[in-house]
């Protein structure tokens, strides 16, 4: 049996990237400051957690170690209780960018080879031909926003104009990302995806990365909330990828959670997108039982990020961690002979970071299973080291980046 469980934490860094200080992150760790600031009672929520951030089943895997690799400590409280039960050590994005796609492809093989196209932090924050084009052919009244923002302040702030004025709120971030917010039932759902892909296609020749349908519901009285039909349109990957490596193979994929999205769908195979972390961990591992020899199960927990990190959210962080972590026994239970497991990031997103950007950060690489030899594997120079180590276990053929570490 031969099989691999690929997990992101999506935005789970563990401490600045090399080059941080030219994203303007020098100093940015998302999980040693959670951990910090857990430990002097900033982690505390009345009804949700308190006291120092719990990770013992992670810690057990390497998680702290790896992280003083990245950062020169071990967070409070992440050190090993033993030796640890898995090869474990910290990954450098070669990629310019701190973005879901980038992190994404370069762990499946393919570094991103030149930057995105961005929007600049002005008002308004789109060129004038690429905003009377959207509504000229999507048959708008006009836009709303049009400059960098956080999503749910936005939304809070727009929202009531919004409905009145039947105007889309479009947004976008430090990420390469046109985003557009629009109300499911004043709006339409069907609606709001149908701009979204009308502006995907205007946006090509900026080199955008992502247009994000941003649906949300209620009211200024109930207030507004985003809901889980949020959908993204991804450019494709300009190369092969693990996914597309597995599938030229004959292999069984599942892809669970944004992975379909963010991979514009290609050599994704089965698509389970259930909602929550908790339902994604779920989907993936009922997925993992019926798993046949040489398949790929590749899952994102997305919650970290847009629930806690773009909100910063240190709690609410700590908490989705310490949840994750409980789950440890589960993961290594589903486990076979000849199995292996990764878990990972793709960017760090700092909650005690200024601004609610993605935070250039190094990520965790942790790989375990029954026949996995315990060990330390240091600093990898790209996150694609995991693709190309994934396809050597499921004897696929490698030509992209990235070298073998174990």
């Amino acid at each position: 049996m031969t099989r691999a469980l690929l997990i992101v934490l999506d935005s789970v860094g563990i401490g600045g990237a090399p080059d941080a200080a030219a994203y303007g992150d020098a100093g940015s760790d998302t999980l040693g400051h959670i951990a910090e600031a857990c430990a002097i009672g900033r982690g505390d929520r009345k009804g949700l957690r308190s006291g120092l951030l719990r990770l013992p089943h992670l810690a057990e895997l390497g998680l702290g170690l790896a992280a003083a690799g990245a950062s020169g400590r071990i967070p409070p409280n992440l050190a090993p209780q033993g030796n640890p039960r898995g090869a474990y050590g910290h990954a450098v994005e070669t990629a310019a960018g701190k973005d879901t796609p980038s992190g994404h492809w370069e762990i499946t093989g393919l570094p991103l080879p030149e930057p995105w196209g961005h929007f600049p932090d002005t008002r308004p924050a789109f060129p004038s031909a690429l905003v009377e084009a959207l509504i000229a052919e999507g048959g708008l009244p006009g836009i709303l926003g049009d400059r960098h923002a956080p999503g749910v302040a936005i939304i809070d702030e727009l929202g009531t104009e919004h409905v009145r004025t039947a105007k889309p709120i479009c947004y976008t971030s430090a990420d390469s990302v046109f985003q557009i917010a629009a109300h499911e039932e004043a709006f339409g759902l069907e609606r709001l995806y149908a701009l979204c892909r009308l502006a995907r296609r205007l946006c090509d020749p900026y080199r955008v990365c992502r247009v994000i349908a941003r649906p949300f519901v209620g009211s200024v009285d109930t207030g507004f909330r985003r809901t889980g039909n949020r959908k993204d349109f991804a450019v494709e990957p300009p190369g092969l990828t693990l996914l597309d490596r597995a599938e030229a193979a004959g292999r069984a994929v599942v892809s669970v959670g944004k992975i379909g999205d963010i991979f514009a769908h290609r050599a994704t195979g089965r698509e389970i997108k259930p909602g929550a972390n908790a339902a994604c961990l779920q989907a993936g591992l009922d997925a993992l039982a019926d798993l046949p020899d040489g398949g790929l199960i590749f899952v994102n927990l997305v919650d970290f990020d847009t629930e806690h990190g773009h909100r910063r959210d240190v709690p609410g962080y700590a908490a989705e961690l310490e949840a994750f972590d409980a789950r440890i026994p589960e993961i290594l239970a589903a486990l076979k002979a000849g199995d292996l497991a990764v878990i990972t990031a793709d960017h760090g997103n700092d909650p005690t970071w200024t601004g609610t950007d993605h935070t250039r950060e190094q990520v965790p690489v942790l790989a375990f299973g029954p026949g996995i030899v315990p060990r330390a594997i240091g600093r990898r120079d790209t996150f694609a080291d995991i693709g190309a180590t994934l396809a050597a276990h499921l004897g696929l053929p490698w030509d992209g980046a990235g070298r073998v570490f174990l």
